[in-house]
């Protein structure tokens, strides 16, 4: 079945009749070398992208395997797909992505340039992850895995049911977009990642968020394919009676045969957030902690790390003027240093603007990802205060995009490690300095709170504990990633602090939000040393020294009693909290040391 129409022809079809074949239909064909061909109404794109579908028409298998002689590595993943885009430039994911017809939800708009030149682009029904659909194929190299609600098991079957699945839709496409990078700037400890989508804006969006390799290591380092493949069959749905699936959603690591495999989300998050997870398996086995952190360096070289959860300000405030970013969400410490995972920024920017965060507006140009956001229908002007689609939206761009970035990603031995928390009940303050052994305990805590729109069905802020400020994304048990950081830091005499940035003056919905000049100053204290010396006291329940004078930031702020108009509330809703922290560390208990088990909060 392989037809052509002009343009004409085309129009003058019923519009009920201008169907795409079905899916499930084409991907049964492809399986014998039976190919649909989709119909465009640009015939200059339909000339240039279907020419692969002209030149294989006459020809048997084994012709068109000789075709793709040069591309060896995809017919052995089992894309066969006769238009496979591999390694596009950012113009030419542009033009691809706004000329044909796509996505192919009905839910989903459609990708649209902006005014500053950015690609917004939508996921349609998942405008967040859905950690409760990731599953980790049960096979011999996930031995150790820490398993539980963090990471679910999946049997082999029902694995490669999901992938023939999203092979055979990826097959059945009218292009595919292949796209290679790297994952680590040190080379000591890189892999090669390749991505196999159906959405440009997906291929653009790896394109910023990977290391993009050279013109020469394109040849030479991913001629016979790479580390770990990702297959992204988003738009197309896993199926709920397959063993182990609870719903159309599902995210699937095997790490045996080092694929990820994506159904039932376009959203980009999961790509990103898989490769991390790949990451915290990988890079542990050779000494080398991963981390859910940002990371800075100051012109000394003083580098800071920044842990944090979406939504506590990680990545806002890792992008500081006055040092070089190295990263702002995934990086590793090795022997020689830190380096960072990605190649480029996924940042929140709901309410964002240029007064408040400058670097990371401006970053928002040509090659830049943005995803959900709503935007005015003429001027193309986009309107970041505007969540009717979710309170998830956010901007990927390349690393290079902001000023001063340093460039490779990689850092030295850090100074200073902070723990950023979003406390949503308002009773910590915006800093406190924290002995070694409380640096462990609230890094296996993670305190924070689940940020409106940052996963699927979070309407508002909730308290929330996440193993190493990163749990969604951890492969082994949380107490191996603590004693990492832990000798780490003792080896290289590292100060540790906790910062709110959460709420003050009462809790969510009573207080207000911790004012970002006053976060910024505080963190400035820390860099330049003010901090370590500054008067302190102690704060009850959690026992935590806190600075009293900061530069930049009012006395009655730093202490955060002086804030709340009711202080037996306060002291009430401190000891709760208390209470929480000591209930969720009892699962921990029994693989921390007495001091640090000490170390917790008395409430």
């Amino acid at each position: 079945i392989y037809t052509r129409f002009t343009n004409a022809e085309y129009m003058g079809i019923p519009k009920q009749h201008r169907l795409f074949p079905n899916a499930m239909l084409r991907a049964a064909l492809s399986r014998h070398n039976v190919f649909l061909r989709p119909l465009t109404r640009n015939a200059s794109v339909q000339s240039r992208l279907y020419s692969d579908y002209d030149k294989a028409a006459s020809s048997d298998v084994k012709d068109y395997e000789r075709q793709l002689a040069g591309h060896p590595s995809l017919l052995s993943l089992g894309i066969k797909n006769r238009n496979v885009l591999r390694n596009l430039s950012v113009p030419e994911l542009y033009e691809i992505g706004l000329s044909v017809r796509q996505p192919v939800d009905s839910d989903t708009r459609p990708t649209i340039i902006t005014s500053t030149g950015a690609l917004a682009a939508y996921s349609g029904v998942k405008t967040g992850r859905s950690p409760t659909e990731k599953r980790v194929v049960d096979e011999p190299a996930a031995k150790d895995i820490w398993w539980g609600k963090v990471n679910l098991k999946l049997d082999e079957r029902s694995y490669n049911i999901n992938k023939h699945r999203a092979i055979d839709y990826l097959n059945s496409r009218p292009r595919l977009y292949v796209q290679d990078g790297y994952a680590g700037w040190d080379p000591k400890y890189r892999i090669k990642v390749r991505v196999i989508t159906c959405r440009s804006y997906h291929a653009l969006f790896m394109r910023n968020m990977m290391i993009k390799p050279t013109a020469e290591e394109l040849v030479t380092d991913f001629k016979e394919g790479a580390d770990y493949v990702i297959y992204n069959a988003g738009e197309f749905p896993a199926n709920k009676l397959t063993t182990g699936m609870t719903s159309t959603t599902s995210v699937d690591v095997n790490f045996g045969k080092r694929e990820l495999v994506i159904l039932g989300t376009q959203y980009a998050g999961e790509m990103k957030k898989g490769v991390f997870s790949i990451m915290h398996y990988l890079m542990p086995q050779k000494g080398v902690l991963s981390l859910h952190a940002s990371a800075n360096e100051g012109v000394n070289g003083d580098v800071t790390l920044l842990f944090g959860l979406s939504g506590t300000g990680k990545t806002t405030l890792s992008a500081d003027p006055k040092r070089r970013l190295i990263g702002d969400d995934e990086h590793c410490w090795s022997d020689d240093g830190v380096f960072n995972i990605e190649g480029g920024c996924y940042a929140k920017c709901v309410g964002l603007t240029a007064e408040k965060e400058p670097e990371i507006f401006n970053a928002i140009k040509f090659g830049s990802v943005l995803e959900n956001v709503m935007l005015d229908n003429h001027t193309r002007e986009v309107d970041y205060n505007d969540v009717s689609i979710t309170e998830n939206t956010r901007a990927s761009y390349p690393l290079e995009y902001i000023p001063g970035a340093k460039l490779p990603a990689i850092g030295g031995q850090p100074k200073n490690i902070i723990f950023l928390t979003c406390d949503a009940f308002g009773v910590l303050p915006p800093v406190s300095k924290l002995t070694p052994e409380q640096a462990m305990y609230h890094f296996i805590s993670g305190y924070t709170a689940k940020v409106a729109g940052t996963e699927i069905g979070v309407k508002e802020p909730s308290a929330t504990f996440s193993a190493c400020f990163g749990e969604a994304f951890l492969v082994f048990h949380p107490a191996m990633y603590a004693e990492m950081l832990a000798e780490k830091m003792k080896q290289h005499s590292a100060n540790a602090w906790l910062i709110n940035t959460g709420w003050t003056g009462g809790q969510y919905g009573v207080g207000k939000r911790m004012s970002l000049p006053y976060t910024r100053a505080i963190i400035d204290a820390i860099h330049s040393g003010e901090l370590l010396n500054a008067p302190s006291k102690k704060l009850p329940v959690f026992n935590m020294d806190v600075p009293t004078k900061c530069t930049g930031v009012p006395d009655e702020i730093l202490w955060p009693s002086s804030t709340w108009k009711n202080k037996a509330e306060y002291d009430s809703t401190l000891s709760k909290l208390g209470s929480m922290f000591a209930k969720n560390f009892e699962a921990y208990a029994s693989k921390s040391s007495e001091a640090i088990r000490n170390a917790g909060p008395k409430a």
